[in-house]
């Protein structure tokens, strides 16, 4: 866990370098609505033919990335505003079935009223995670070796959402650091997973048995770092941190994920995607996901 965050933490000072280097007037948007968004599909896929010797599985997947933003200035207040929406899918020849590797579905929402002419806000934050599509757990049947797929998850079982006051520094819409030192969470899931016999408290995303809400009252820290690395190469951050403080404060949750874009025209680029989770919750240890493909986007 330390080495991630001293990645995380170069990662988001390198960040402050680039933003730092941007004109002070190029990083304050007039008043008004700012929108942008963009939809990338990342494909990767290999195959063999059956002479091949050296080993290997023919697959093909395909990642949907879904980026939209609608910001508002009205002189020393802001809002902004993020949906994120990730799915992805592959399929290995001979697997009975395609298999989830991304799936997501975020709104991250966060008002702020400058103090002064500082960079720094008064703010309040809400943040709301789910995913779209059923999830699955594989094992093998004992008897006929087929491929059996027990549901764990579905829309809205886990639900995340997260609000609370706090204090922003806001360099720029790419570059900025929330901390909420008082923040609501509530997990919401759906009770058939968390009824039955032998069911653990806390066993389903830390749920209580024949319950469909978890509360907690911790604190988080949100942080954006988006700049151009390289003449066509950009790199995007996001990092997020939450403690409980009603129970075991120490185990933090840590959410980060990176979008590396390598420009090869207005429609086409190459594109590495990279996040690493922590939850005790869910698993007691990290999620790590890496994709890398080409990627076709549309930006509206």
């Amino acid at each position: 866990m330390k080495k991630f965050l001293l990645v995380a933490f170069f990662l988001l000072s390198v960040g402050i370098v680039k933003a730092q280097d941007e004109k002070e007037n190029d990083s304050i948007p007039p008043n008004g609505w700012n929108t942008e968004g963009n939809i990338q599909l990342l494909f990767n896929q290999s195959a063999f033919n059956k002479e091949w010797t050296g080993g290997g599985t023919s697959s093909i997947a395909g990642n949907l990335n879904f980026n939209y933003k609608f910001n508002l200035r009205k002189d020393d207040f802001t809002w902004d505003n993020t949906i994120l929406g990730n799915y992805g899918l592959t399929k290995v020849k001979g697997d009975d079935f395609a298999r989830k590797t991304s799936d997501r579905i975020e709104l991250n929402s966060i008002a702020g009223k400058q103090i002064k002419e500082t960079n720094f806000y008064y703010s309040w934050f809400l943040n709301f995670r789910t995913q779209f599509d059923k999830g699955y757990e594989f094992s093998e049947d004992p008897d006929t070796g087929g491929t059996i797929r027990t549901e764990t998850t579905h829309f809205l079982s886990p639900a995340y959402l997260q609000t609370g006051p706090g204090i922003m520094w806001k360099k720029s819409d790419d570059f900025m650091i929330n901390l909420a030192p008082a923040t609501a969470r509530l997990i919401i899931v759906d009770d058939k997973f968390t009824t039955g016999a032998g069911y653990v408290d806390g066993d389903y995303f830390g749920v209580d048995a024949g319950e469909t809400t978890r509360f907690e009252f911790g604190a988080s820290l949100s942080a954006l770092a988006n700049f151009e690395l390289l003449e066509n190469v950009n790199m995007q951050n996001s990092l997020s941190l939450y403690s409980n403080y009603l129970e075991e404060p120490g185990n933090v949750d840590i959410d980060y994920l990176m979008n590396l874009e390598m420009g090869i025209n207005d429609y086409l680029s190459a594109n590495l995607l990279f996040q690493a989770i922590y939850d005790d919750n869910a698993v007691g240890a990290f999620q790590i996901r890496e994709v890398f493909g080409l990627g076709i986007n549309y930006g509206f």
